[in-house]
């Protein structure tokens, strides 16, 4: 049954062949695969949503805060975030699970287009967690193949502390550890012996609506290779900027003349406890690069966050990225937690 977009299907139980399911996407036929054996119960049911309507934004919402209190930490990037509350874009898909007995979502998997690769998410309510392993894999395995009817291509699932349950999924989906993120963090405010380090360093904020196509070209070209933060457009900055978080301010930008050299962008948190700030990207021009303009930007996104009344900052890197990684311990950040990602090729259909 197809409508708002999704297709919704009721599983009257498993073959010993599985249960096969038709998607249709655009009036066209994009994909039939059998449903692993002994999963999905009599009692639940699967939507896959190419378009989120209203009604179905605001229950994967309260799913994701349920999983915040529970985890103390919000599934969903940012990328993923804002395709789910704009209703899916291009390459967007909402996979969810239902449960006749619960009013509430039981799992919801995301998939979403970034640079050159897809992203990947899959939440299941901490109420029926012990059902992981009979819910996970459906949505994963629907996940996929909505890659692999698109032309297929380099996926990466983002995990918060994974453990065994993780692994073994990633594993039956044909996923392989790849990169680790950690998210560090120090204290507010930096000290006197750091501040000086930007005594005679300029910055100004961004200028919304002028300074968009210079911070694409550093960003583009900083994070060329990088699935989530390169390949970046207008259209992905404007999303960004149409956020309540979003403060130009605290979007400083370093100039050599009329060039833009480097930048940072930071974020406040006033809804986590303790409230936070986070460096939320930052980058250097390649031609800029080994002129210690990533530290001093460093120190001036912090001595912005310190008086923004916040007591810590934060921010993420990759585990590997070893010159951002003593940069930062040298600025006094410590790991806090660490989120890898399970990564794997799919083939198109």
């Amino acid at each position: 049954m197809r409508s708002n977009g999704s297709i919704h299907t009721r599983l009257s139980g498993t073959t010993p062949q599985g249960v096969w399911l038709s998607l249709w996407r655009d009036q066209l036929a994009f994909s039939a695969f059998p449903w692993p054996k002994g999963t999905l119960t009599a009692v639940r049911s699967l939507e896959i949503k190419r378009q989120m309507d209203p009604s179905s934004i605001d229950e994967v919402s309260a799913l994701i805060n349920d999983t915040w209190r529970a985890d103390g930490v919000r599934p969903l990037n940012d990328h993923l975030w804002l395709d789910l509350r704009e209703g899916g874009r291009k390459g967007f898909a909402g996979v969810i699970v239902r449960d006749a007995d619960h009013d509430h979502i039981v799992g919801y998997c995301q998939i979403s287009r970034g640079n050159e690769s897809w992203s990947l998410d899959l939440i299941v309510h901490p109420h029926h967690r012990y059902d992981s392993m009979e819910i996970a894999p459906d949505l994963i395995t629907a996940a996929l193949d909505i890659v692999a009817s698109e032309g297929g291509g380099h996926v990466h699932w983002w995990v918060f502390e994974p453990n065994n349950i993780h692994r073994q999924l990633a594993r039956n989906a044909g996923l392989s550890s790849g990169r680790h993120l950690v998210q560090m963090r120090r204290s507010l405010p930096l000290s006197d012996d750091q501040l000086t380090l930007i005594t005679d360093f300029t910055t100004t904020q961004f200028r919304t609506g002028v300074d968009e196509d210079a911070w694409l070209t550093v960003n583009n070209a900083a994070f060329s290779s990088h699935p989530e933060q390169g390949g970046w457009t207008r259209d992905v900055i404007a999303a960004r900027q149409a956020e309540n978080w979003y403060n130009p301010e605290g979007f400083l930008m370093h100039w050599d003349h009329s060039s833009l050299a480097a930048f940072c962008w930071t974020k406040v948190h006033r809804d986590t406890d303790p409230q936070m700030g986070e460096i939320y990207v930052i980058a250097v021009d390649p031609t800029h690069a080994s002129k210690g303009l990533g530290r001093r930007m460093t120190i001036a996104g912090l001595a912005y966050l310190a008086k923004q009344n916040v007591p810590l900052a934060m921010l993420y890197v990759d585990a590997d990225n070893a010159a951002a990684m003593s940069v930062y311990t040298s600025l006094g950040f410590t790991p806090h937690h660490r989120e890898l990602a399970f990564i794997g090729d799919v083939a198109a259909k």
